[in-house]
């Protein structure tokens, strides 16, 4: 959590100050061409969250895998008007020099760029779990096909869950007990503990 935090913050908090900054020239600029009061704030917002709402489109047109109809999708093209009128915006705030346009555009572009930052970090697959390997075998197919009698392999698991059940218990282990960890019916249960009485035990 700590480390997320961590890896996520400066980029919260650069699209932060990008975006106030941004939002004040288009405010600023919107107030100049005759939309004043809340008219001119929400004019930025507008523009601000039309930029964020199409990246979001963007990045779920990606997930779903939802086909484009022809060179370039809608959110696509509703993310570059975006840009285009925050960078007008901006651009009409700056003094007209090359270092003015320039300083005038940063908070349009590190806004940007700090959107498709974090866009792209909520597009990261995630790990799946690592599949759990058994080690034993399912008792269902150890189960022999003929009904009459338990096959070596199944005698052989059962003779190990009575060693085990021998040792943490101290005592032999019964029918009922052994049709549990077999999942297999009450008299293959009684033929396995009358075989493992009778046969030796393999190497």
């Amino acid at each position: 959590m700590r480390e997320r935090l961590l890896d996520t913050g400066p980029v919260l908090v650069l699209a932060l100050i990008a975006g106030i900054g941004s939002f004040t020239h288009i405010r600023d600029t919107a107030t100049e061409h005759g939309q004043h009061g809340w008219m001119a704030w929400a004019v930025a917002i507008c523009i601000d969250l039309t930029c964020v709402m199409a990246a979001r489109e963007r990045q779920r047109d990606k997930k779903t895998g939802r086909p484009r109809r022809g060179w370039t999708s809608w959110p696509t093209l509703v993310l570059i008007g975006g840009i285009a009128l925050s960078l007008a915006a901006n651009l009409n705030q700056a003094e007209p020099t090359a270092w003015g346009w320039l300083t005038a555009a940063t908070p349009a572009g590190a806004f940007l760029i700090a959107v498709s930052m974090l866009e792209r970090r909520v597009g990261e697959p995630r790990p799946e779990p690592s599949p759990v390997i058994r080690t034993e075998p399912e008792p269902s197919a150890l189960v022999p096909a003929d009904p009459h009698g338990p096959s070596p392999a199944l005698l052989d698991y059962a003779r190990r869950i009575a060693d085990e059940h021998r040792t943490q218990h101290g005592k032999p282990i019964t029918r009922d007990a052994l049709r549990a960890r077999l999942g297999v019916s009450s008299q293959l249960a009684s033929a396995l503990l009358r075989d493992l009485r009778t046969a030796p035990k393999t190497a």
